[in-house]
């Protein structure tokens, strides 16, 4: 076992940081990537802004590695677009030699089990070395490792336009006919949205990029209509902590969102549980529940930003325990749940709360969240600093785990009748009148309180 690799899935920012700290501590990792390159994921949002500047954007080992070779760090209170992060950051971490020689590109992980040990199959299981089945160029083969670290992200596992968690009727046959995602509004998708009817349905931050894309759009193309669909009615939640953000991009997405609804940019259906969708040829026809009236509309396009959810059928063969609702381990869940708050802040946790059944396996980066939509990168970096440690025998650099994350400024349930503020008293409220409501509907929402923290 101490000869096998420590196999990491993922070539996103907090795989690569794995890797770049084992390097570091002298032992040896093998990393998968099911991409042509690393970053691919990030790729597909690369027109897109980060509202997290440099600073909380990159690793500190994977720092460490480049500047050895002479990397520049770029101005650390500098926005990065996500081709920008890549192309700054990840390519020329990819490309030192150390990580070179351990990176295999497009090579996709299917199955994650031990050696001759099914999840039923006690016996010696901890001491049988994991195997994972990969599949690269039509090729399969099973890779043996002694320990695993799962950093494969969720974004190629977006959830459904359904509001009942499953697709909604329809929507798996026109999945293609859908968008699911940052689409580029302003660039080489472009022709596709411009003087259409497009529903965006989300209230995160991806919706809010998008939306503010489409009013964009619209100077150019007058004729595009937008409307915004939110499952929930609880928009002192969606316009966020404004400038109490200590993130003031983060902060500023909410308050641009706030302006562009009170100046009637845009129209809101809300709160409208999507059920059906359908393709009459012309256009997209979705049917649901709005406010407990069933609703119909009909658009040009729909694009669906609510957010991701974790891969978990290639480790259906390994022991995991996960919070039942927000599919985190238990210790992590209760911190980051959306139903209990929305702080975008978290204690510090690393290896212990990560810790599964399956010895030596570990889900790390936003995978590690779950259905939880507050993940920051910097996270996940120490999540796998914490994780080399251990996986190293160093327990006391494991357990010394600290994680510094801007707050947003705001706490809000999602329950329509509770709402707590991490901000000073006042800040960040934000007036909701004026909003373009759909015909027959109305936003019942939440009281504001005073400050509670």
């Amino acid at each position: 076992m101490t000869e096998l690799p420590v196999a990491i899935i993922g070539g996103g920012p907090v795989g690569l940081a794995a890797a770049a700290h084992l390097l570091e501590r002298g032992q040896r990792p093998i990393l998968f990537e099911a991409g042509d390159r690393v970053g691919a994921n990030v790729l597909d949002w690369g027109h897109a802004r980060m509202f997290s500047p440099w600073e909380f954007n990159v690793d500190a080992a994977s720092v460490r590695l480049l500047e050895r070779a002479g990397w520049l760090m770029p101005p650390a209170p500098e926005l990065p677009t996500g081709a920008e992060f890549v192309e700054r950051y990840l390519q020329p971490l990819a490309e030192l030699p150390a990580m070179r020689a351990i990176i295999r590109s497009a090579t996709r992980v299917a199955h994650v089990s031990r050696r001759n040990h099914d999840k039923q199959k006690d016996g010696s299981r901890e001491t049988a070395p994991f195997q994972l089945h990969v599949i690269y160029d039509g090729l399969e083969e099973l890779v043996e490792a002694r320990a695993v670290i799962d950093a494969s992200g969720a974004w190629h596992n977006p959830n459904p336009l359904g509001a009942n968690g499953a697709p909604a009727i329809g929507e798996a046959a026109l999945r293609q006919r859908l968008v699911y995602g940052i689409p580029d509004v302003l660039g080489n998708e472009q022709c596709r949205f411009a003087d259409k009817r497009v529903m965006v349905v989300g209230s995160g931050h991806s919706a809010i990029n998008v939306l503010l894309d489409l009013i964009a759009l619209r100077n150019e193309h007058p004729r595009t209509e937008i409307i915004w669909v939110m499952r929930s009615d609880n928009l002192r939640k969606v316009y966020g902590g404004g400038e109490a953000d200590a993130l003031p991009a983060r902060g500023q997405l909410g308050l641009r969102i706030k302006a562009a609804v009170d100046a009637g940019a845009l129209r809101i259906v809300a709160p409208f549980s999507v059920t059906e969708v359908a393709d009459t040829g012309a256009e997209l026809r979705l049917r649901g529940d709005l406010n407990g009236d069933a609703r119909e509309y009909s658009v040009d396009e729909v694009i669906v930003c609510a957010g991701a959810r974790p891969e978990l059928e290639m480790l259906r063969e390994l022991r995991l325990d996960l919070d039942p609702a927000v599919e985190a381990t238990r210790s992590l869940a209760p911190l980051i749940d959306p139903n209990l708050h929305s702080c975008g802040t978290v204690r510090p946790h690393g290896e212990a709360e990560l810790r599964q059944p399956e010895k030596d396996f570990y889900i790390v980066g936003m995978k590690s969240y779950g259905r939880a939509p507050t993940f920051l990168t910097a996270t996940g970096y120490e999540q796998v600093r914490s994780i080399a440690a251990a996986l190293g025998g160093d327990w006391e650099a494991a357990r010394a785990v600290q994680l510094n994350l801007p707050e947003t400024g705001v706490c809000v349930t999602d329950f329509a009748d509770e709402l707590a503020c991490c901000a000073p008293a006042g800040a960040g409220l934000l007036a909701i009148d004026a909003i373009p409501i759909a015909e027959g509907g109305a936003l019942s929402l939440p009281l504001q309180r005073e400050s509670c923290c």
